[in-house]
């Protein structure tokens, strides 16, 4: 196991920057998962780390040693990529092996090795199929198998589960945590699904343009996000925001007033903005709930899950929201209702996209329900 820190690390292809200075510390044995959308640069710092991409600029230590000019092989990682690469003409125990006895370890603990990773990851059944006699959920378990051999101080992990159909991203996520838990390494995890950085990362790292926009516990990111960027990004359905005026303020929170003249209030410190400021209020859809003294908006769609449904609105200034409620609903597409909005799970957003503080959170946040 080791630790990994990435200081002022720079990507440039010919002229053009994209990846920005990144610092970065992933503590030994965490699961760490870069987040963001598509062309973050994400991928890049992944293959950066992992020695197959040239760092143009920084430095990158592993276990406390500087390993820009050091050859991937010599870096002591392993690496799973979004396509599983095995090589379809070697049964699953051959495919698990084949790395090791290119090194030339000596045969019993090729197969010792070769046994317990199979083990760990419920391959006994299969060790003597070839690729194609597998499913897709099989092929990514000896894909990972092949790292877990290694023995690596580091697992990189590339959109893993991107090839998979839902059902199998979900039983695959658990397993790959289930990995992480056994072993305890240090693990760095790409993927632009927010919903598997939620639930598998000790650490999320939200990436913008080559940028690291907010770093932390999951969720950390998900009471307290720093900007509109990354309360966008995390929760799903992603947060709703709706523009307003500043119109007050004390040590309780601020007063706000939105285009029709509603006041609303939020439990966050004002002490920075002033009165007459443009803001941007941000509610999560669970957060949000019918009550006859609410926010008045009309019903454009709904959906039922049975145990749980979202409702698409609109507010009388013309501003969509969405509202995750639990269980069923009576509200049909057209009808009238009143949305909720407490102060203690608001967010306020600056004209730069920065978050204000909150005073505090939510009952949902802190673990109990309201």
């Amino acid at each position: 196991m080791a630790e990994v820190e990435l200081c002022g690390i720079v990507k440039d292809y010919g002229a053009v920057r994209v990846v920005h200075g990144v610092d970065l510390t992933i503590e030994d044995g965490t699961f760490c998962v870069f987040v963001g959308p598509s062309g973050c640069g994400k991928s890049t710092l992944l293959r950066m780390i992992a020695g197959l991409e040239e760092i143009s600029g920084g430095d990158l230590m592993i276990g406390g040693a500087r390993v820009n000019d050091q050859r991937a092989a010599e870096r002591g990682l392993a690496m799973v990529f979004q396509t599983y690469a095995l090589y379809p003409h070697m049964s699953v125990r051959q495919n698990l092996a084949f790395g090791l006895e290119n090194i030339r370890m000596h045969k019993a603990e090729i197969a010792a090795r070769v046994t317990e990773a199979a083990r760990m990851l419920q391959l006994e059944p299969y060790l003597d199929r070839r690729p194609r006699a597998l499913s897709g959920g099989q092929r990514q378990r000896v894909a990972i198998g092949r790292a877990v051999v290694r023995e690596p101080k580091v697992f990189l992990f590339d959109e893993p589960l991107s090839n998979l159909d839902a059902e199998l991203r979900v039983s695959m996520r658990g397993e790959i945590a289930g990995l992480h838990r056994r072993i305890g390494n240090t693990m760095i995890y790409v993927t632009h699904d927010q919903v598997e950085a939620m639930t598998m990362a000790d650490k999320i790292v939200v990436l913008r343009d080559g940028r690291i926009e907010q770093a932390g516990a999951p969720i950390e990111l998900y009471n307290r996000p720093v900007n509109t960027f990354v309360a966008g990004f995390i929760g799903s359905p992603r947060m709703n925001f709706m523009p307003c005026t500043v119109t007050g303020r004390d040590e309780t929170g601020i007063t706000l007033q939105d285009a029709q003249g509603r006041v609303l209030q939020a439990a966050v410190d004002g002490r920075t903005v002033a009165v007459g400021e443009e803001v941007e209020l941000g509610i999560r859809p669970e957060h949000l709930h019918p009550d006859p003294e609410g926010y008045p908006v009309t019903v454009e769609n709904v959906e039922q899950l049975g145990g749980e449904s979202y409702l698409y609105v609109r507010t009388e200034t013309g501003v969509a929201l969405t509202a995750h409620l639990t269980g069923q609903t009576t509200l049909t597409c057209g009808s009238n209702a009143h949305l909720a909005i407490r102060p203690d799970f608001a967010h306020v957003f600056r004209k730069d996209t920065t978050a204000l503080p909150r005073l505090r959170l939510g009952e949902l946040e802190n673990g109990t329900q309201p």
